[in-house]
């Protein structure tokens, strides 16, 4: 196993089958990563991931054959830190701030970045770092979403996009959080955009423990005027 992974570590010097070797082994981590974000129907999926770590694979086999093959005495870093830098541009394309004040994309940004650091490293040769790091992005993509979902959900802290029809809804919301000691630590009044040009409230809230996050936006759903709750 040990000569087979030299083989393609170019410990003999560059050749053909082993830069396929690490082509095809981008495609199906790149492939991996952008699996679970095609799933969730993110802008950047699959094919995306694909692309970025097989480029990325592509950069340091690139630089790999001006040194070993063309004989040019270059920086191998340069062209992979150049990788780096770029996608910067790429992750930014993916992340938005809704009018809500959301901001979404961030782990879609994070996922190509590391997609392109595993191409890297199998373009390298460092296959083992490059299908550790694989399986460890699955991980946290799969599972670790669940944990963070578990600790919003039992956050005190609570930010809440509420359309409503009139100041008298406004004024109900306002009177039940104060008299179920929710401290009201920040609100927003905005348009909601639509058709309809409701007025929108964003409440940053401090809630109790007693309090959950269901039960706090069932009870304010319910109130006459307003039209809908949605956690941000």
């Amino acid at each position: 196993m040990a000569e087979f992974l030299d083989y393609l570590r170019f410990a003999d010097g560059f050749h053909m089958w082993g830069a396929v070797a690490r082509m095809l082994l981008a495609v199906i981590c790149g492939g991996v990563i952008g699996i679970e974000r095609e799933y969730k129907r993110r802008p950047a999926g699959f094919r995306t991931h694909i692309l970025i770590c097989l480029g990325a694979s592509l950069t340091t086999l690139t630089s790999q054959y001006l040194l070993l093959e063309m004989q040019w005495f270059t920086d191998l870093a340069r062209l992979g830190a150049q990788v780096i830098a770029g996608m910067g541009f790429i992750g930014a394309g993916t992340i938005i701030v809704t009018k809500r004040r959301q901001v979404k994309g961030l782990t879609t940004a994070a996922g190509l970045f590391v997609s392109a650091v595993v191409g890297l490293a199998i373009g390298v040769g460092y296959f083992e770092a490059a299908l550790i790091a694989t399986v460890l992005i699955i991980v946290i993509e799969l599972l670790l979403s669940r944990f963070e979902y578990f600790i919003m959900s039992t956050s005190r802290n609570i930010n809440l996009y509420i359309e409503y029809k009139g100041n008298e809804s406004l004024l109900q919301m306002t009177e039940y959080l104060r008299t179920h000691h929710v401290n009201v630590s920040d609100l927003q009044i905005t348009k909601s955009g639509a058709a309809s040009q409701n007025p929108c409230a964003i409440f940053s809230l401090d809630m109790p423990k007693k309090l959950t996050h269901d039960k706090l936006m069932t009870a304010l759903s319910g109130i006459s005027g307003v039209v809908s709750v949605e956690e941000l």
